[in-house]
């Protein structure tokens, strides 16, 4: 059901930073960090055939109902698509590791069901294309969930995020930028948001620059 497509800028490669991740941010620390359970929420009631960007080491894999039946994974860092495949064998639902990157998926127009953006909008290099890309994916109706951090209310976090996002923080977190506004791009790019929640990862402990967060679901319009 998928096909290669041209990928632009090349390929994404982080291998400092991936192998960080791999070995910081396994389920036992997504667990304490009250992330498992968002990751949760997100995919309560996803159905039929998922399409999920930037699928990292497959944290969001153990959380897909039963009801889903196919869940093809779009990974473009290879040392996290290799971390996310013993993941993949361990799921309760089928899922697909597939290299790419969200500016241009490699499957066919309306393929899917639910397309699921989680913690990944933050560093794909060009948000407005990965948000129309899901879009032409998804079939008319079909949902977008969403869980992504982004730009604080407060000014003084804000200046923070912008100061930040100039500097050093793409470079050392794989080009993650933490004050973008992740909402918004969903609603430029044609979605109809149906429910968000605003929330503070963690919910406990220090704010971070990127603990504003928001989660929920939008829907591609019938057209």
């Amino acid at each position: 059901m998928w096909q290669r497509r041209r990928v632009p800028h090349g390929t994404v490669h982080h291998p400092v930073f991936a192998r960080f991740y791999a070995s910081c941010c396994g389920p036992a620390a997504d667990a304490r960090a009250g992330v498992a359970a968002l990751r949760k929420e997100l995919l309560a009631g996803t159905t039929g055939r998922v399409i999920e960007v930037g699928a990292g080491t497959g944290l969001n894999f153990a959380h897909y109902p039963g009801a889903v039946s196919e869940v093809v994974a779009i990974e473009p860092e290879p040392t996290l698509r290799e971390v996310a495949r013993s993941a993949a064998a361990h799921a309760e639902v089928p899922v697909d590791l597939v290299p790419g990157v969200a500016e241009a998926l490699p499957v066919k127009s309306e393929a899917f069901d639910t397309a699921v953006a989680s913690l990944v909008l933050c560093s794909v290099r060009e948000v407005q294309r990965a948000l129309l890309e899901l879009r032409r994916v998804l079939r008319p109706g079909g949902e977008l969930r969403f869980f992504e951090h982004g730009r604080a209310a407060g000014r003084g976090l804000a200046a923070v995020q912008w100061s930040l996002d100039r500097t050093v923080w793409p470079l050392l977190m794989g080009g993650c930028h933490t004050g973008r506004d992740p909402l918004g791009a969903i609603r430029t790019a044609g979605f109809e948001v149906v429910r968000v929640r605003r929330l503070t990862v963690p919910e406990r402990g220090p704010t971070l620059p990127t603990s504003p967060a928001v989660l929920g679901t939008a829907r591609r319009p019938l057209d």
